[in-house]
C-alpha cells in the first residue's frame, strides 16, 4: 500500500523521488560560450548562495542551512583560493530569486550557487541574464537548463544512461519501461528511451501507468503480458520508493515476473528510505548512485564539523564551491565564464566525478547497486574520470 500521490507546489531535486509538479520551460537553451564576467583571481572572489531560507515548506529552513554548511566546508578545504560567501534568502519563491540574483550581482557577486527549486533558478537565471552571470542551480530539473543556467542535481539522464549500459553489457538489454503519466513519469520514460537508443540494449515495449494505487494494479496484467510477449529480460522502472515501487516489487513476482528470472531496474534510488532494503521484492534489483566511499566521507566529515547530517542534497552546495575552487585557483580571469565552467575534465565532488555540460546539463560518475540479504551491495563501480568504464 502507499500513498496516494499529490502534487507539489515546487519541484525540488530528490534523492528520495522522482520530481513531481509543473515544469517551466527555462530560458531558451542555447549554446553557452565564453560568456560570464572577469574576475581577479588574487582576492576574494564574491560567490552569491541563494537557498530558500524563509521558506513556509516544511523543511526549508534545515535544507537552507545544510547547504550553507557544506559551501562552507568546501570553502575551508580549498587551496589557495578565497571565496567571498554571500548567503541570499529566496524564501522558496521564484519571484523572491529573481529579486536577490539581481541584487547579488549588484553586491559585486561573480557567480550564483542555488537556488533549490527549478522555477525559483529558471528565474533567477532570467534576471542575471543580461550580467553574463552564470547560475549553478540545485535543481536536477532539466528543462531549466542553458543559456546562463546549470542544474547541479543527478539527473533522469544521467541514471538511465549509466543503467542501460550496464543491463547491455550484463546481456540484461531487452527492456520493458515501465513508467507514471505524469510530469516526471513524462521525463524518465524520454531519458530511458534516449538512454536505450544510445546502446546495444533494445527497447522491447512501453507500460504506463496512472499514479494511483489502482493505477499500478491494473497495470499489472499488462507488464506481464508485455514481458512474455517480447521475450524481455529486464523492467527499468520509473517508480519511486515513496511511491509506486513498493506495490510493483510486490505484485509483478506474484503476478509470475520472477526477479530471478527478469532483472529489476530501477531510474531512483532503492536504498532511501533504508526501510525500503526490508522489502523482498527489491532484492536483486539494480540502481545507481553516487560513489559510496566518497559520499560516506563527506557525511563523516559533515557530521564531525556541525553535529549532524547532512541534508540528502546538502553535498551540491559542496561541488559547486569545489569546482568555482578548481576554477579560480588557475589563476585566470575567465575562471567563472560558460567555457571555462564545463571544461571537461570535470571535478571531484562529495559523491564523485561530475562535469557541466555545455547545454547546461550535468554528467556524474555513478556506481550501480543491488540489495542483497536487505543490504546494499555495488556491483559496478563509479569511475574515476571520464571517458573511462561507466560512461
Amino acid at each position: 500500500m502507499f500513498a496516494v500521490f499529490k502534487p507539489t507546489r515546487k519541484i525540488v531535486l530528490s534523492t528520495l523521488a522522482l520530481a513531481s509538479a509543473a515544469f517551466l520551460t527555462a530560458c531558451d537553451p542555447v549554446p553557452i560560450g565564453g560568456g560570464g564576467p572577469s574576475i581577479n583571481t588574487s582576492k576574494p572572489v564574491p560567490v552569491a548562495l541563494l537557498v530558500p531560507k524563509g521558506s513556509a515548506q516544511s523543511g526549508d529552513a534545515v535544507l537552507a542551512q545544510s547547504l550553507e554548511n557544506a559551501a562552507r566546508l568546501a570553502i575551508g578545504d580549498l587551496q589557495n583560493v578565497q571565496i567571498d560567501l554571500r548567503v541570499y534568502d529566496t524564501a522558496g519563491d521564484a519571484n523572491t530569486a529573481a529579486a536577490v540574483a539581481k541584487q547579488a550581482v549588484g553586491d559585486g557577486a561573480k557567480i550564483i550557487l542555488g537556488p533549490v527549486y527549478a522555477q525559483a533558478a529558471n528565474a533567477a537565471g532570467l534576471a542575471v541574464l543580461g550580467n553574463k552571470v552564470n547560475v549553478l542551480s540545485f535543481s536536477n530539473n532539466t528543462s531549466i537548463a542553458g543559456g546562463n543556467v546549470f542544474v547541479l542535481g543527478p539527473t533522469f539522464n544521467n541514471t538511465a544512461n549509466r543503467l542501460a549500459s550496464f543491463a547491455a553489457s550484463q546481456g540484461k538489454g531487452n527492456i520493458v519501461m515501465v513508467h507514471s503519466n505524469d510530469a516526471a513519469g513524462q521525463l524518465g520514460r524520454s531519458a530511458i528511451e534516449q538512454a536505450i537508443a544510445g546502446t546495444s540494449a533494445s527497447l522491447a515495449g512501453t507500460v504506463a501507468f496512472d499514479r494511483s494505487q489502482q493505477g499500478v494494479i491494473s497495470s499489472i496484467p499488462q507488464v506481464k503480458a508485455t514481458v512474455d510477449a517480447t521475450g524481455a529480460n529486464s523492467i527499468f522502472l520509473t517508480a519511486t520508493t515513496a511511491g509506486a515501487l513498493p506495490l510493483y516489487t510486490q505484485l509483478l513476482p506474484e503476478a509470475g515476473v520472477s526477479t530471478t528470472d527478469i532483472q529489476y531496474i530501477g531510474l531512483t534510488r532503492w536504498d532511501i528510505p533504508a526501510q525500503t532494503l526490508e522489502l523482498p521484492g527489491v532484492q536483486g534489483g539494480w540502481f545507481a548512485l553516487p560513489d559510496p566511499s566518497k559520499s560516506q566521507q563527506f557525511r563523516a566529515r559533515y557530521q564531525g564539523a556541525y553535529g549532524g547530517a547532512p541534508h540528502p542534497i546538502g553535498g551540491l552546495a559542496y561541488d559547486g564551491i569545489a569546482a568555482i575552487g578548481a576554477l579560480v585557483g588557475a589563476g585566470k580571469s575567465d575562471a567563472l565564464t560558460g567555457a571555462a565552467l564545463t571544461q571537461s575534465a570535470g571535478f571531484q565532488g562529495v559523491g564523485g566525478i561530475f562535469r557541466l555540460r555545455p547545454d547546461g546539463t550535468n554528467e556524474r560518475g555513478l556506481a550501480v547497486a543491488t540489495i542483497q540479504n536487505k543490504q546494499v551491495v555495488v556491483i559496478d563501480s563509479a569511475p574515476q574520470s571520464f571517458g573511462g568504464v561507466g560512461f
